[in-house]
């Protein structure tokens, strides 16, 4: 690994965990809205990304005392989702298909460690489909337009 990936993986990191924590009351919960998610587009960009939003969701976690089942499998959804991100860029796959990993694996992981590591009282597919609606919202709404603005504004540091 070059010094350049590592402060590509460090910055997106560090961006990730201070919009995390900055945002901690809609980071959290059954219907959450972690605007850092957005950032899980950067793969298209620069394979630097997925092990920078992993740390990035890791740190977070740690730092707001989230329980060790969250630490873990959150962080691990975080990591899940990036990497299909990468993956789907990868193969040009549509703009549209591009934040759909993310959006999947936290639905279902996050939801389940909600229902499971949090004891929330709710029907499981009611938790991962607020979840993922949440995600959707960072993901779509956000992080496409992120992305655009990126690739328009010719930032080739964040390329590979």
């Amino acid at each position: 690994m070059s010094t350049k990936y590592l402060a590509k993986a460090g910055i997106i990191g560090a961006l990730y965990a201070v919009l995390t924590i900055v945002l901690a009351p809609i980071s959290y919960g059954m219907f959450q809205c972690r605007i850092s998610e957005a950032l899980c587009v950067l793969p298209c960009l620069t394979s630097a990304a997925v092990p920078g939003l992993f740390l990035g969701c890791l740190a977070a976690n740690l730092i707001t005392g989230a329980p060790v089942y969250d630490v873990v499998f959150g962080s691990l959804a975080t990591l899940l989702g990036a990497w299909g991100t990468l993956m789907l860029s990868r193969r040009n796959a549509s703009k549209y298909l591009l934040p759909l990993p993310t959006v999947v694996c936290n639905a279902v992981i996050v939801g389940l460690v909600l229902r499971y590591a949090y004891g929330v009282d709710a029907p499981l597919p009611l938790i991962m489909l607020l979840v993922g609606a949440g995600e959707a919202v960072a993901c779509y709404l956000l992080g496409l337009p992120l992305l655009r603005a990126l690739r328009d504004q010719r930032f080739d540091f964040m390329k590979d």
